[in-house]
């Protein structure tokens, strides 16, 4: 018979540390020790703060060019509700930029709710000159999209829009303006009577 395997000897307990003990939350440190002074990190916001407000101000979007509405004719269409007008307008490119025109509308203000139109094509003048005789009172060339106004060039020119609402509200209107949507900007020209 064989003799049964002893066991192994109980392996000693590591001894205790001595000297100072390592406290883990002085290593990483604390927002106390590490941050400087809350008066000084809200001193700082405020500065930044300006900083960024006084940049957004002088760097804003300014509409590229200024003028006015000088003249206003309108026509009920027959049967339709509607109101067709002629604006005659100035516009000045106060930029020193080309003005490239995008797209050309009239917005109008009235008791009875806001109405925005597209010009009609520059092409149908005539058509619509035929039709309403008094769309010519003061008419202009038209302003057409694609026209280029040179910096410092200012032109008279007009467009016709017609508004979804009746004569009547056209003619009780609070507002009436010209919006040029140019190419590459992001603000509009309105031009108000």
């Amino acid at each position: 018979m064989s003799t049964p395997p002893t066991p192994p000897p109980p392996t000693p307990e590591p001894p205790a540390p001595t000297g100072p003990t390592i406290n883990i939350a002085e290593e990483f440190g604390t927002a106390k020790k590490n941050l400087p002074p809350g008066k000084i990190v809200v001193i700082a916001i405020i500065v930044v703060g300006i900083a960024v407000a006084i940049g957004s101000f002088v760097k804003r979007a300014k509409p590229q060019a200024s003028g006015s509405l000088d003249n206003v004719a309108a026509v009920e269409i027959p049967g339709q509700n509607n109101t067709m007008a002629a604006l005659t307008f100035t516009v000045h490119n106060t930029s020193d930029k080309i003005l490239y025109v995008r797209t050309l509308q009239a917005s109008m203000k009235s008791p009875n709710g806001d109405s925005t139109a597209d010009a009609v094509s520059a092409v149908d003048f005539d058509r619509y000159f035929q039709a309403f005789p008094a769309l010519k009172n003061g008419i202009q060339p038209p302003l057409t999209p694609e026209t280029k106004i040179q910096p410092g060039e200012t032109v008279t020119r007009s467009i016709i829009v017609a508004f979804d609402k009746p004569l009547d509200t056209f003619n009780q209107r609070q507002a009436l303006a010209v919006v040029i949507w140019p190419y590459d900007q992001t603000v509009p020209v309105v031009l108000s009577k």
